[in-house]
């Protein structure tokens, strides 16, 4: 029998996350105070959306709540990595952009190589939609080809 604790991590997890592995390019939309992006006191409890994009180089602590991924770009020449709490209601969501073929679980030797060899495979990968929007689609589809059945019949008539 669960726990109490096991159950409220459940309720706290995210439910329209992408699969995201190692060798992906994901955009992290990321909520942040207006008040620390633009230091107006104007602002102050407004939030701003900011994305972070980058090579996720690992994945960590599972699929449950305290999951993460580090997440590598290179800023003017200077690697720049955030760890980022997956499950958070700080991460609006995550998108995957690119994915590539990659061998290993941890890619943390991108970080010393450059140029050719930091390069990496393209894999082929089409972003899915979520559940409920692939599972609209299915249905309407039937429908459709019942009623272009019935035009086309009343056409050879």
């Amino acid at each position: 029998m669960p726990t109490k604790i096991e159950i409220f991590n459940q309720t706290q997890l995210k439910k329209d996350l992408p699969d995201i592995r190692p060798g992906d390019t994901v955009q992290v939309y990321q909520k942040m105070p207006a008040s620390i992006a633009s230091k107006k006191e104007k602002e102050k409890g407004k939030e701003k959306i900011q994305i972070f994009e980058g090579l996720v180089l690992a994945r960590k602590h599972g699929k449950g709540a305290p999951a993460t991924i580090t997440v590598r770009r290179v800023v003017s020449g200077i690697g720049v990595e955030k760890i980022f709490p997956i499950h958070s209601p700080l991460i609006e969501k995550i998108e995957i952009t690119k994915r590539a073929k990659v061998r290993r679980a941890k890619l943390y030797y991108l970080r010393a190589v450059k140029g050719k060899k930091a390069r990496l495979k393209r894999k082929e990968f089409t972003p899915t939609a979520p559940k409920k929007a692939r599972e609209e689609k299915i249905e309407e589809k039937p429908e459709k080809k019942a009623e272009e059945k019935s035009e086309n019949s009343a056409q050879v008539m």
